[in-house]
Formats: C-alpha cells, structure tokens, sequence
C-alpha cells in the first residue's frame, strides 16, 4: 500500500512540475512521518524513498537509531533545549525561526564540528499563533546565518494558513518571492523553497517548491497521539 502510495505521489509531483515547465527532477519528497511506526517507515524506505520529515526532536533521535537508509529532515518548531537531539542528525533543519534559536543551533554544530543545513521558517501570514520568523525579520535572521560559519542556510519554509489549494497560492509566491529578495540582498544562495503538502503540493510546485512535505498521501491518516 505505502508502495503503491509513493509511485502515485511520485506520479502526481513530476506530472505538476512538467506542467510548471520545470524538471521533475528539481521537485524532491519529504515524506511526512511523524508519528508513524518504524515498520511503516522501513516499508517506504524498500520501495525506495530516501527523505523522511520529524517534527519532534526525540522522536526523530529515536528513529535515526533504528532505521537505516533514510536522510532525515526536521520539519516541526524547535525548542532550543531539543536542539541537542537534532543538530548533527537531521540533514536539514526546516524551522528556524529567530536569532536565539539560531544561535544555539551554531553553538551545537561548532561543538559537533558539524557544518549544519538550514531553512528559515517564514510566517508569511503573520499569524500569531503559528511559528516561523516575521517577514520583516528575515533580513538579520539571514544576516546571522551568513555570521555563522557552522551553519548553512540554503533557502526557505512556509506553512500557509489553513484553506484550499488555491487560497495557499499567494503565500506560496511570497515566499518564492522573498528568497529571491533576500538572495539578491545578502549574496547568500538561496535555492531550497520547502512548501506545499498532500493537499496544496501541486500548487506549491507551480510557484516554485523545491521540497515538498507530504504524509496522509503516502502513509495514509497517522495516530492522533505520540
């Protein structure tokens, strides 16, 4: 079923980038598995997926020490004091979204002696009850990033509000629009735009996504607690 599940995403994702004149190659899956249980995972993992997506610190520590073959993202808001269980271990932080936490993911690279990637999480709504750094913020976050040499950040992340595929488009094109910005302003590459999920991927890939999140389409409905 997980397999059948990957093929028709796989599908889905290169039939949205042909369709944006983009190469179906330059759209990557994170498949979401937070909450999922090793076997489900180990299942992707045989039919040939490689990125997964955690989105709690220890949950993602437990599952790297169990499972092999996968590159590890984290995709949920981070505490500075879980920071410790992610630093080293993911392959690509998604969620950082301010200077403190951003200082203590350096501060435990350098003592790891670990170069590690990042995204900045943008709130591109504003909306005050939803993690991510204000837009008008984003200038001295990445002025911070290229300040620390332990760390890389490579582009962007949104989570748009709750709504259709289509409400989420504008948030989806401020983002893409942002990076551009900001890319141009501090000379800092930023190629990486992670936006777009099981509902609105299609969306996202046609306004630029380079990483999409997706979980319910490939594992189907997860647990409802941890």
């Amino acid at each position: 079923m997980i397999a059948s599940r990957l093929a028709e995403v796989g599908a889905a994702v290169a039939e949205a980038a042909r369709a944006a004149g983009r190469d179906p190659a330059s759209v990557g899956v994170i498949a979401v598995s937070k909450l999922q249980p090793a076997s489900a995972i180990e299942q992707a993992v045989q039919a040939g997926q490689r990125d997964f997506g955690e989105n709690y610190a220890q949950e993602l520590r437990d599952k790297t020490q169990a499972i092999r073959g996968a590159t590890w993202h984290f995709i949920g808001p981070l505490q500075r004091n879980k920071v410790k269980y992610v630093v080293g271990v993911a392959a690509l932080i998604h969620t950082v979204d301010g200077p403190s936490l951003c200082e203590e993911i350096a501060r435990r690279a350098a003592a790891a002696g670990v170069v590690q990637r990042c995204l900045i999480q943008v709130n591109v709504a504003r909306e005050p009850q939803k993690s991510g750094c204000d837009p008008d913020a984003l200038s001295s976050l990445v002025d911070a990033f290229a300040a620390a040499p332990s760390l890389r950040l490579e582009g962007l992340m949104c989570i748009p509000p709750a709504g259709d595929a289509e409400s989420a488009r504008g948030h989806f094109r401020a983002l893409a629009t942002l990076a551009a910005t900001e890319s141009a302003r501090s000379g800092l590459l930023l190629p990486v735009l992670s936006m777009g999920m099981s509902g609105d991927f299609k969306v996202a890939i046609a306004e630029g996504a380079t990483l999409v999140r997706i979980g319910t389409a490939i594992f189907g409905e997860r647990p409802a607690t941890r």
